[in-house]
């Protein structure tokens, strides 16, 4: 299967880049192809400009390269932290720029944009790893667990990809290295589990 891995997190050194590598890895042992980028090495610009907004504008290469990517891929992996309830700002111009009219979505002709999308992404499964330093139990009775609904509803559903999953691990700064190593433990297992061999 060709897979989707797209990293938002500008440390190197950060435990999302422990997540991401495990999960490519992973992927590569099961023979699947991986399509990998890591938003902030390759310095992705995230601003749209009103010119690339309409359906069949003119793109830059780069952002052709990810809609070609993206269109071609048969699952998706998504690894960021939580910051302030949202991804990081390159990951969400990624979406900007990259989840677009005609390539991720439609409407009916006819249809000026208010009615129900038709998603157009053939991938069939979406992971999300985001880390976090909030409790599980303030996040939901808190703030009710704004990255579930973005990603699951907002982006995700509206586009047509209905298998999903997504695992919030925390609290990363005040973790262990031991349970460090059992949640990428973890994350081994849940790709296997999405993205066989």
């Amino acid at each position: 299967m060709n897979i989707l891995v797209v990293l938002g997190h500008p440390n190197k050194g950060s435990f999302n880049h422990a997540i991401a590598n495990t999960v490519v890895e992973t992927l590569l042992n099961n023979g699947h192809e991986v399509f990998f980028h890591d938003l902030h090495e390759e310095n992705f610009d995230p601003i749209i400009t009103s010119q690339e907004i309409p359906k069949g504008a003119s793109l830059e290469r780069v952002i052709e390269e990810h809609c070609n990517e993206i269109s071609k891929a048969e699952g998706i992996v998504i690894v960021h932290p939580n910051w302030w309830g949202q991804p990081p700002a390159v990951l969400k111009g990624w979406v900007d720029r990259v989840l677009r009219p005609g390539v991720a979505y439609e409407f009916k002709e006819g249809d000026n944009g208010e009615g129900i999308p038709v998603g157009l992404l053939k991938a069939e499964t979406v992971l999300i790893f985001n880390t976090s330093n909030t409790p599980t139990e303030r996040e939901l009775q808190v703030f009710g667990d704004p990255l579930e609904i973005l990603w699951k509803n907002c982006i995700f559903d509206f586009c047509g990809v209905k298998n999903f999953y997504r695992r919030m691990f925390g609290v990363i700064v005040t973790s262990k290295l031991e349970e460090r190593q059992a949640w990428l433990t973890e994350v081994g297992k849940i790709v296997n589990t999405y993205f066989p061999a």
